[in-house]
């Protein structure tokens, strides 16, 4: 395993993150498996937990806390809020009257006193950067959270969020957590090197795009992985940006092999090779995955390798743009770019 420093904050990381989201009903764990996956990631070197109080409801959480009960001390715990907790207007976004509720709650569930690292799910654009920046410095500085970082961010939000930081006397985001793979490398253009620019620490989630680079979506084949049950049109191989994924993926393939690699050991090196990347989130459902994807820990791509890679998905290019979670809400509302 490799170990970087996450952004200025002094915090070495392993350069692979295991994410939770699969940890009970969203994955089918069950505790005693969820506390396996935790095991032997810890036992492998992973030292950063990573989960949100929206995965399951809380049950992610939960499970996260009775799994790391008795080494806490020895785990970077990182979880995220502002997504909606149920049909409440008011239990969701960047507000100070919900972010104090939610970390109180995702504490409970995960049965600590503080997280290392606190992250805002998504911007919300109906609160001001001082209202939430003013909250998050203030449970810092009562000692429940050390730090706190933003997640999916477009590029222009993370400038603001740091401008309005400095010009408020107030904490900044220490780190940002973008979707980032092969397949979705639209980041490279515009958040990484924002990333770079202000010295966050940066943990991709996504790096295998939602299994399209796990190895099991292949021409030919019948496409069965957990994703494509519930999310049918991400692996509707009649629509055209199916099969150029598809495409990319037996293109990639073939380096993989000629390189002495599995699919999932190049993609993980490939997101880890780029330098504003800290540590790639990987979301196991089973030992099998988690195995595999701890095979990519000390992968390291040639320049060869990554010239391939660019060879077929270009750099700064999402081969799904519509699935971006950080575009800019007038990219996808027309009514907000035309005027009234």
């Amino acid at each position: 395993m490799q170990y970087s420093t996450l952004g200025r904050t002094g915090v070495r990381v392993s350069s692979l993150a295991l994410g939770a989201m699969n940890f009970g009903r969203i994955g089918r764990t069950t505790q005693d498996e969820a506390t396996a996956l935790v095991d032997a990631a810890l036992e492998a070197g992973v030292n950063l937990v990573d989960t949100a109080d929206m995965y399951g409801d809380g049950e992610s959480e939960e499970m996260v806390g009775k799994a790391i009960a008795g080494r806490r001390d020895d785990i970077v715990l990182a979880t995220k809020a502002g997504m909606p907790m149920g049909e409440e207007l008011n239990h969701r976004g960047g507000s100070r009257r919900w972010l104090v509720t939610a970390l109180d709650d995702s504490l409970r569930r995960l049965g600590v006193d503080h997280v290392d690292l606190y992250q805002l799910h998504r911007w919300d654009p109906a609160t001001d950067d001082e209202e939430t920046l003013s909250a998050l410095t203030d449970l810092r500085r009562a000692g429940k959270i050390r730090y706190f970082g933003s997640s999916t961010f477009p590029a222009h939000r993370i400038v603001q969020a740091q401008w309005a930081a400095r010009e408020h006397r107030l904490g900044r985001y220490v780190t940002e957590q973008p979707s980032y793979s092969v397949l979705q490398r639209g980041v490279e253009a515009h958040v990484l090197p924002v990333a770079e620019e202000y010295g966050l620490g940066v943990l991709v989630w996504s790096p295998l795009a939602s299994g399209w680079l796990s190895g099991a979506v292949r021409e030919g084949r019948a496409v069965a992985t957990s994703r494509s049950a519930f999310m049918p049109d991400r692996f509707d191989m009649t629509l055209p940006h199916n099969r150029a994924r598809l495409d990319a993926v037996e293109r990639l393939a073939v380096i993989a092999e000629e390189a002495g690699l599995t699919l999932i050991q190049l993609a993980l090196g490939f997101v880890n090779a780029h330098p504003a990347v800290t540590a790639a989130l990987i979301g196991p459902r089973t030992p099998e995955h988690l195995r595999a994807q701890l095979a990519a820990a000390d992968t390291v791509l040639s320049a060869d390798v990554l010239d391939a890679i660019d060879a077929v998905v270009a750099p700064g290019t999402d081969l799904a743009p519509h699935e971006k979670y950080d575009a800019p809400p007038s990219l996808l509302d027309p009514s907000l770019r035309r005027r009234r």
